[in-house]
């Protein structure tokens, strides 16, 4: 299974998101901000994807995106939000993120997670690139 990053700046989602994603079998790092993601990272390791929500206050997950692929090109992600405006749908689709509205069910996150995970792993690698 994967290692995930898991940020929402409501502890309760994070602990429920967590609590699903640890009885699939996954290892997961939670955070409530952008800068205590960073540094969990920094401590933990790289994830092998992100679950980020989009609304946070401070930096928010389409910026947290932008710092996390600047060290781990690529990185696959599912954005989990409430804000579900033409703006939002077509940000998360230019980074290629997969989406969940919430409230979620855990079947709609899994899906989405199995989706860029698989996506991730049969992407073509090009020489010079992370992989």
């Amino acid at each position: 299974m994967a290692r995930l990053l898991v940020v929402d700046d409501e502890p309760d989602i994070c602990a429920l998101v967590a609590r699903h994603l640890i009885r699939a079998g996954h290892q997961v790092i939670c955070a409530h901000d952008a800068p205590t993601a960073l540094a969990e990272i920094a401590v933990h390791g790289v994830p092998d994807a992100a679950v980020l929500d989009v609304g946070m206050p401070g930096m928010d997950g389409f910026a947290l995106l932008e710092r996390l692929r600047a060290g781990i090109p690529g990185l696959p992600t599912v954005f989990l939000t409430v804000l579900w405006d033409a703006d939002v749908l077509a940000a998360a689709a230019r980074y290629g993120a997969g989406y969940v509205a919430k409230p979620f069910t855990p079947s709609a996150l899994h899906d989405a997670l199995h989706d860029v995970l698989t996506r991730a792993r049969e992407a073509p690698r090009h020489p010079g690139t992370a992989s």
